[in-house]
């Protein structure tokens, strides 16, 4: 018997908001958490705006022992711990310290990279023959699976204990395979995020693609422009987003409050063939995924409320809202309302996709439209394809019953995520 799938904890660490008050409050009032950083324009970086959370040595105390700060170094680490942890508290789920792991309980928490501030760190001190001197967690730090692995040692966990990886879908990605692991009976809940480092080290190759925004270092907050004519370049970001994911059975049982249901999706590649490439999507399989992601959601296209794109501020936007309406079949007035986070967060890559559907479950439960910010100059090609009214500048309350977020990543990867409000 196929199990339906919910939501019941949400964790973010953000740019503009970390934990739900802060985040949610600044979503809904198009607060931007970008700014000047001063380390971007020291190494001369093109691009010297960036969004990174703020987290104060306080803080990081409530979620690692001051032996685990102990030469810690990793951004990534440290954002998807804190969003993992808070999701799982968020759920009315307790942290116990029992002698037998939680069976019935996992994690998919999926990064680009991790540690790479240590793995610096590390180069360094192995090149200056201090080898000893690295610390006995420089291995949990910078293997991929850091994140998950630190999760599944805080919190117990049982059943499956990974880290998924595929660029800007990795978030997208982590849902749908935890979706699918419940659905079919072989956990109960599966905590699915993703995460992202910050700094140069993780930026600097896509500065050097000129590919990040550089006529916006004098005004940090209106840097990132998703859909609009003058957007030059995605602005760099990062952070995590973490969902509980859980039978509804279960949930239901111990009287779990729900934030939404993971109706389905789709995970698909252009195979860079065609228009796709490592760096660009392939229209056919963007189209392809989406469809086949209301498919196996078992809904229709004018069931779809709203919109939480990929929308980066580059060149693709209008490529974007092209394959949605097309996908669709809705254009004009009658496509659905559409937002990018992007436009107060930037692009936080690996974490994009899971920070972004913290955002998008936050509007389904809560009823609302976020705006899209930096987006009263609309890009010709997108206003000729959708009404303007459909990307709202404002806050909309409003009622949505179905979500579609989507993630496209390097590679030619597409990940599209179904939310439906739970009633």
């Amino acid at each position: 018997m196929e199990r339906r799938v919910v939501i019941t904890g949400l964790g973010i660490v953000a740019p503009n908001g970390v934990g739900l008050d802060a985040f949610t409050s600044a979503i809904k009032n198009g607060i931007s958490g970008i700014k000047f950083d001063s380390e971007l324009e020291r190494l001369q970086f093109s691009c010297q705006i960036s969004g990174t959370p703020e987290i104060s040595e306080e803080i990081k105390r409530n979620y690692f022992t001051e032996l685990e700060l102990r030469n810690f170094n990793s951004t990534g680490i440290l954002y998807g711990v804190m969003a993992g942890m808070d999701a799982w508290k968020d759920a009315g789920l307790s942290i116990e310290n029992n002698e037998n792991p939680d069976w019935d309980s996992g994690t998919i928490f999926g990064t680009g990279t991790s540690g790479i501030e240590k793995f610096r760190e590390s180069i360094y001190k192995i090149d200056d023959f201090q080898t000893r001197k690295l610390g006995s967690t420089a291995v949990a730090q910078t293997m991929n699976s850091g994140v998950s692995a630190y999760l599944g040692g805080k919190l117990g966990l049982g059943n499956q204990v990974t880290t998924n990886s595929s660029a800007c879908t990795t978030g997208a990605e982590s849902i749908l395979m935890a979706y699918e692991r419940i659905k079919s009976g072989q956990a109960k809940r599966i905590l699915a995020g993703s995460t992202s480092d910050s700094g140069p080290y993780i930026w600097g190759g896509f500065d050097a693609m000129k590919v990040c925004t550089f006529k916006h270092n004098e005004s940090p907050e209106q840097g990132s422009r998703p859909m609009s004519a003058t957007a030059s370049g995605f602005v760099p970001g990062s952070g995590a987003g973490a969902l509980l994911l859980e039978d509804l059975e279960t949930a239901m049982a111990r009287g779990a409050r729900i934030y939404a249901e993971v109706l389905g999706g789709n995970i698909n590649s252009g195979g860079q063939r065609g228009l796709g490439t490592m760096t660009a999507p392939n229209p056919v399989a963007v189209q392809k995924c989406i469809t086949d992601a209301m498919t196996n959601a078992g809904i229709t296209s004018d069931a779809i409320d709203a919109i939480n794109g990929h929308l980066t501020a580059t060149s693709k936007d209008a490529m974007e809202i092209r394959n949605w309406s097309e996908a669709l079949n809705r254009k004009g007035a009658d496509f659905p309302y559409i937002n990018s986070l992007k436009s107060m967060v930037g692009h936080c890559l690996s974490a994009s996709g899971s920070v972004e559907s913290v955002a998008s479950v936050l509007q389904v439960y809560h009823g609302f439209i976020f705006p899209n910010i930096n987006c009263d100059d609309l890009h010709p090609e997108i206003a000729e394809c959708i009404d303007a009214a459909r990307i709202p500048r404002q806050l909309i309350e409003k009622d949505i019953a179905i979500l579609a977020k989507a993630s496209f990543g390097f590679g030619d990867v597409n990940g599209c995520v179904i939310f439906k409000k739970y009633n």
